[in-house]
C-alpha cells in the first residue's frame, strides 16, 4: 500500500528502511507544529462567570522615572495629572519599589543581593534605631496602628505612623503620611529626629515618581500608605557581564530603539509647555507604546543569536520581575476584595503588568486614556 507517498508492504507491515526515517522526521515535526499551536483548555481571560461582589479595579499608569529628567522639570508639573488620578478614587496605590521585608531578606543574602540592595532599597537603620524596632517588628506595628487607625488621627499619630513606616523599610508611605501633615505639623518629634524629619521635607519636592505621584496621590485620595510591589530577586546563571553589555547595546541598536529615542527627546523638549508633562505620560500610555516598546527591547533581544542566548537571559529575567511585581499587586488585591488600584510603575512594565492582570478573573483594567484626558 502507499502510505503519505510511501511504499508499505501489506503482508509484512514493514516499511523500507527510508521509509521509516522519513515517517519518524515527519512525527517530529508534526509534534512541534503540535506543541507550537497547542492552547491550554483553561484560559481564565475567556471565562465569561463572575466573582461575587464588586471586581477589583485596576488601572496602570506607566511613568517616567522622573530622576531621569531634564533640568526643565519642576515638582508642581505633575498637578494636573494629579488632579485626574484622584477623580478615579483610588483605593490602593502601588508603586514601583522594593518591600522592605523582601530588602531585608536579601541583606540576609548578601553574596547574592549586595548590589540590588545597594540599588534599591531604602536604607531603615536610623529609624529603626530611634523607634527602637527591627524592619520585621517595625512593618508588624504597621500592621497594628492601621487596624486600630482612628478616623481623625493626631498630628503626632501621624508624625509617629510616618517613623514606623521609616523603620519598616517603606518611605514612599512614610511619604503619605507627611504630605497629610498640615506644614506647621511637619517637624521633628520624639523618635521621629530632626535628620528624618528633614529626608521626609526633602521628599515633598524630590524627583521621585514614588514619592512626587504615588505618595502624593495616596495622600490626596485620604489613604494611609502606599503599597510597594518591586521584585529584583532574580538570580540568573553566573555571565560574562562586559560581553553580555556588548550584546545588549547591539540589541537596543534598531529602527524601533531609534524612534522610541527620537520622541522622548521630542516630548522632553516641550516638558515645560503647558502639561508638557501630562502630555509626557499620554505619550507612554498610548496604545501603539507597548508594540514600539516591545520590538525595540525584548523582541529583539530574543532573535539575538548570541552562542550564550543573553538576549533570552534578559527576557527571562524580565518576565520573571514582571510576573512577581503582577503576584505582588494580586497579593494587595486580596487584601479587600473590591479594590480600585492605581498601579505606578516604570512605562515598559506596563504592557506586561495589564498582560499578567488581564488574565485574572477577579481584575478588571481600566482603559487609561480617557482618564488623562
Amino acid at each position: 500500500m502507499v502510505l503519505g507517498g510511501l511504499v508499505v508492504n501489506a503482508g509484512t507491515g514493514r516499511m523500507r528502511g527510508i521509509g521509516i526515517a522519513i515517517l519518524a522526521a515527519m512525527a517530529g515535526l508534526a509534534c512541534v507544529a503540535d506543541a507550537q499551536s497547542y492552547r491550554p483548555a483553561f484560559r481564565p481571560d475567556t471565562l465569561v462567570d463572575r466573582p461575587a461582589g464588586h471586581l477589583n479595579d485596576v488601572l496602570v499608569l506607566g511613568s517616567p522615572h522622573l530622576s531621569s529628567l531634564p533640568a526643565s522639570f519642576k515638582p508642581d508639573m505633575v498637578e494636573p495629572l494629579l488632579e485626574r488620578l484622584v477623580r478615579w478614587k483610588p483605593t490602593a496605590v502601588a508603586s514601583e519599589d522594593i518591600a522592605g521585608l523582601q530588602c531585608d531578606s536579601m541583606r540576609h543574602q548578601r553574596e547574592r543581593y549586595a548590589e540590588v540592595v545597594e540599588s534599591y532599597c531604602f536604607d531603615p537603620s536610623a529609624a529603626g534605631r530611634s523607634a527602637a524596632m527591627d524592619v520585621v517588628a517595625a512593618n508588624a506595628e504597621v500592621d497594628r496602628l492601621l487596624a486600630a487607625w482612628p478616623a481623625a488621627p493626631t498630628p503626632a499619630q501621624r508624625r509617629r505612623l510616618a517613623l514606623i513606616f521609616l523603620a519598616a523599610g517603606e518611605p514612599a508611605s512614610a511619604m503619605v503620611q507627611w504630605f497629610r501633615l498640615p506644614a506647621n505639623e511637619r517637624h521633628a518629634e520624639g523618635g521621629l529626629t530632626p535628620a528624618l524629619a528633614e529626608h521626609l521635607h526633602a521628599g515633598l519636592t524630590s524627583r521621585n515618581e514614588s514619592y512626587l505621584v504615588a505618595a502624593q496621590l495616596a495622600a490626596r485620595s485620604r489613604l494611609e500608605r502606599v503599597w510597594s510591589v518591586d521584585d529584583q530577586s532574580f538570580v540568573g546563571a553566573k555571565i560574562d557581564d562586559k560581553a553580555y553589555g556588548e550584546v545588549m547595546a547591539r540589541v537596543s541598536d534598531n529602527s524601533a530603539a531609534a524612534i522610541r529615542r527620537n520622541e522622548t527627546r521630542r516630548l522632553y523638549a516641550g516638558l515645560d509647555k503647558p502639561k508638557g508633562l501630562l502630555n509626557l505620560y499620554r505619550a507612554l500610555n498610548a496604545p501603539a507604546a507597548a508594540g514600539l516598546a516591545y520590538r525595540s527591547d525584548w523582541g529583539a533581544a530574543l532573535t539575538e543569536p548570541s552562542e550564550q542566548a543573553y538576549g533570552r537571559r534578559y527576557v527571562a529575567y524580565w518576565e520573571t520581575r514582571n510576573l512577581r511585581m503582577t503576584a505582588n499587586i494580586r497579593e494587595v488585591l486580596g487584601r479587600a476584595p473590591g479594590t480600585r488600584l492605581i498601579a505606578i510603575v516604570g512605562a515598559s512594565h506596563k504592557p506586561y503588568y495589564e498582560a499578567y492582570l488581564g488574565q485574572m478573573r477577579d481584575v478588571t483594567l481600566a482603559d487609561l486614556t480617557p482618564v488623562l484626558r
